[in-house]
């Protein structure tokens, strides 16, 4: 088992790994990386991933519900928590439910359930993001307009994407070999970023980080597990809805808390050490997650 484990994660940290030694030797534009990602190469992912082969709205309906209740539900059994820390709630929530769903999640659902696991794991993504853009902004400005995830085009990809599998229509197989092509450069490309981003990002307030670290994991498993009971999943969905819990702070926490100017250094804190901290969240979470 521990070998398993061992080949599920290595592969994973070492290609963020490269990407932090690369970032350190040739200081690389990220925006222009991350752009082609999130504006090409991951929406080209997710719509081949729900056309490339037909299946029913209602196989990956309990799926997606159990990863909003995960989301939300890891903020709401942290809410108490925030005011003993004594740290402002809109730099602490957004981390601990925004975790890191694309450049960890799908490869390590990859590494752990195989290809077959990967529409899923995408559709989680996609989840997270929405809400991310939604609800997380919403979290540091009432005046976010929800409409704006429109202008996206991986949620574009994903309406597209739903709308021609519920209609029972798959492009040309010369079409959907390029996209798979083109969509899977974005998971090695995402860890890559990863450890890139992780190379800018310094340590400002480590404790809190460190209560990140322990409270993300914590919040995420809890709030799926009680939601588990309720949700009809398969052993192999349940494996990844176990997994998404216990993934750490997304990177994009850092790039947004920048923007809107709310404590980026404490966030930067809690992103990196939240995701040193899943070297030891994410094994443990596989032995009980993977099939046996």
């Amino acid at each position: 088992m521990l070998l398993r484990i061992a080949g599920i994660i290595f592969p994973v940290f070492a290609a963020a790994g490269i990407g932090w030694l690369y970032a350190r030797w040739r200081r690389p534009d990220l925006a222009v990386v991350n752009d082609l990602n999130m504006d090409v190469l991951a929406p080209l992912l997710v719509f081949w991933a729900l056309t490339a082969k037909p299946f029913g709205a209602a196989e990956f309906l309990d799926l997606s519900l159990g990863g909003v209740a995960v989301v939300l539900g890891s903020g709401l059994l942290l809410l108490p928590v925030v005011p003993l820390l004594k740290v402002q709630l809109k730099t602490f929530l957004p981390p601990m439910i925004f975790t890191n769903t694309g450049n960890m999640g799908i490869p390590l659902a990859l590494f752990a359930f195989g290809e077959a696991a990967l529409r899923a794991a995408v559709l989680l993504f996609v989840v997270e993001v929405m809400l991310h853009f939604t609800v997380g902004l919403y979290i540091l400005d009432h005046r976010t307009r929800p409409w704006n995830l429109l202008r996206m085009p991986i949620i574009l990809a994903l309406l597209a994407g739903l709308l021609c599998a519920l209609g029972g229509w798959s492009p040309p197989m010369p079409v959907l070999n390029t996209m798979k092509l083109l969509g899977e450069a974005s998971i090695p490309l995402m860890l890559f970023t990863l450890g890139a981003r992780f190379y800018e990002v310094g340590i400002g307030d480590w404790r809190i980080g460190l209560w990140g670290a322990l409270l993300c994991p914590l919040s995420g498993i809890t709030a799926a597990l009680l939601i588990l009971p309720w949700l009809d999943l398969s052993p192999m969905q349940t494996g990844q809805l176990l997994l998404y819990g216990a993934l750490p702070p997304a990177v994009m926490n850092y790039l947004v808390a920048e923007r809107y100017g709310q404590e980026p250094e404490k966030v930067a804190a809690i992103v990196l050490i939240g995701n040193l901290g899943s070297l030891i969240a994410v094994p443990v979470i596989l032995v009980f997650a993977l099939p046996g």
